[in-house]
């Protein structure tokens, strides 16, 4: 590359690589400062404590409930989102009428999108007038209409999680329904031709060529769900009794920092649980990668 070709990629990205740098990369460096010492958020100074933050989470019960509901939502949310986008994609796009998808796709596209126009606190806000625990809730009128007793969605110590982990799919199906309608749309037509013309069924054609073409985007799609079930903050803190109640079933790491930073003013803990998150979240994606890694398919 000429010399002056290279200085004119660096003026244009000088300003968002210095922003990057201040607004993101700075803000994680103090987060691990600030993780060794017993800061409050109000003091000018504070005092260097070491690992003691770190040991004490590891000692913190509500961590582990904590860590224990990432587990399951890393089990459930992805796999149930990204199997029901795959299943609604290949739908719209692929199990039509010669290979053409159904009838009226666009529509069922905008439909499914929906939810992504919505943010997460209008999304939470709906959600609790759907889980309401009396009859006034829209799932309960259903319920007690059929003579049976309202049931305590949100408040019920076995269904709170399960129902915020619904929400989660619910929100999350049409972005990656696009995502891979997307990844679809650039797959050959005379790959599909040819897998009909040698009587290939619906369903050999989704699992022996859809979804490996789509390997690559369904990993990508399952890093991206990971970190967002990492996260999960918003939704609980809207959702859930009490901030993770009841009895916390429903408690996430995000939402101990916040509780832990701007609740009980300790930011060295707070941040010290932002560091371990942070650790978690790019060991389970840096894992992911490898194990989904393939050599890439050609076509």
């Amino acid at each position: 590359m000429r010399r002056g070709g290279f200085l004119f990629i660096a003026g244009f990205l000088a300003a968002p690589v210095a922003l990057y740098a201040v607004l993101v990369i700075g803000p994680y460096l103090q987060a691990f400062q600030i993780a060794l010492t017993n800061w409050r958020g109000v003091s000018a100074g504070a005092d260097f404590v070491g690992l003691d933050n770190f040991a004490r989470i590891f000692q913190d019960d509500m961590f582990w409930k904590a860590l224990r509901n990432h587990g399951q939502m890393l089990l459930a949310v992805p796999l149930i989102t990204l199997g029901m986008a795959l299943l609604f994609a290949f739908l719209l796009n692929v199990a039509g009428r010669r290979t053409k998808g159904l009838r009226g796709s666009g529509f069922y596209r905008v439909v499914f999108f929906f939810p992504q126009v919505l943010s997460l606190a209008a999304v939470g806000v709906l959600f609790q007038l759907v889980y309401r625990p009396d009859e006034s809730g829209i799932l309960n009128r259903l319920i007690t209409g059929l003579g049976l007793e309202p049931v305590g969605f949100l408040t019920d110590p076995s269904l709170a999680l399960w129902s915020i982990i619904g929400v989660m799919i619910w929100s999350g199906v049409g972005f990656y329904m696009v995502l891979f309608s997307a990844g679809m749309a650039a797959i050959p037509t005379e790959i599909y031709e040819a897998a009909e013309l040698d009587g290939a069924g619906r369903f050999r054609v989704f699992f022996s060529i859809t979804v490996p073409l789509l390997r690559n985007t369904v990993q990508v799609a399952w890093v991206y769900l990971g970190i967002a079930v990492l996260d999960g903050f918003a939704l609980v803190q809207v959702l859930s009794v009490n901030n993770g109640g009841p009895d916390g079933v429903t408690s996430v790491l995000g939402l101990q920092v916040w509780q832990h930073a701007f609740g009980n003013s300790t930011f060295g803990y707070a941040s010290a649980m932002g560091v371990v998150l942070f650790f978690i979240i790019m060991s389970i994606t840096v894992l992911t990668m490898r194990v989904t890694r393939r050599e890439p398919l050609e076509y």
